[in-house]
């Protein structure tokens, strides 16, 4: 390595100097007139002079042709006989299947039945237009039957007595029918008691929530007493 070194440096040193001697000819050849072919001549000399190429690398021999193998076929080999060797299949171990438990049955009541809603109270009669009254007496309902009455029988036998009635009255005030209520225990007092009621009685019809006469009822007594 050492020596390649020093033989380049060597070079170098020589081709700085042929450089400088072509400088030197050429500032010569322009100053004498030489001619331009002997210049051209002289740098051809120096420069094939020292510039050495390296020798061509060995060329290294080709490798022997490979030996030729004749093609022979390998003598056959015949397969060993195949061996039959019985193997007892493994034991299979049945495991019976064990159903799972049925689901437990969910037992829905039926549904409660509803009761229909109730039925909505009956509207309220709306308010009368006019205060509805009551059958009424007219006059004084005693001077319809009193001692001057009395029978002629009953008071022979003395008979005596209370004699509760009910008597109907029409629309314009009469009475149309009369009913004994309690007797007085003596007929003829009862009798004559509805009788002069219905011939006498007079009375204020009862009046509707329109004002207008309807027919009624009245209810009172007679107490049958002998005068002293």
């Amino acid at each position: 390595m050492a020596y390649s070194d020093q033989q380049m440096s060597g070079n170098r040193i020589v081709a700085i100097i042929i450089v400088a001697l072509i400088h030197i000819a050429v500032g010569y050849a322009l100053v004498t007139g030489l001619a331009y072919s002997a210049v051209q001549k002289a740098i051809e000399r120096v420069t094939t002079v020292d510039i050495e190429e390296p020798p061509p690398p060995e060329e290294e021999p080709p490798p022997p042709p490979p030996e030729e193998v004749p093609d022979v076929a390998p003598p056959p080999v015949a397969p060993p006989p195949p061996i039959n060797v019985a193997v007892a299949p493994p034991p299979i171990r049945t495991q019976p299947t064990i159903p799972p438990p049925a689901p437990p049955v969910l037992r829905v009541p039926p549904p409660a039945a509803v009761a229909p809603p109730p039925a909505p109270p009956p509207a309220p009669p709306p308010p009368p237009r006019v205060q509805p009254k009551a059958v009424s007496p007219k006059g004084n309902p005693g001077n319809w039957a009193n001692a001057n009455d009395y029978p002629s029988r009953a008071l022979r036998e003395e008979k005596e007595g209370v004699t509760r009635f009910t008597v109907q009255v029409s629309a314009d005030g009469r009475v149309t029918n009369c009913s004994v209520t309690g007797s007085s225990g003596t007929p003829e007092l009862d009798s004559t008691t509805c009788s002069l009621i219905t011939r006498r009685g007079r009375f204020n019809p009862a009046t509707n929530g329109e004002g207008q006469p309807i027919a009624s009822s009245w209810s009172s007594s007679v107490r049958w007493q002998i005068p002293q």
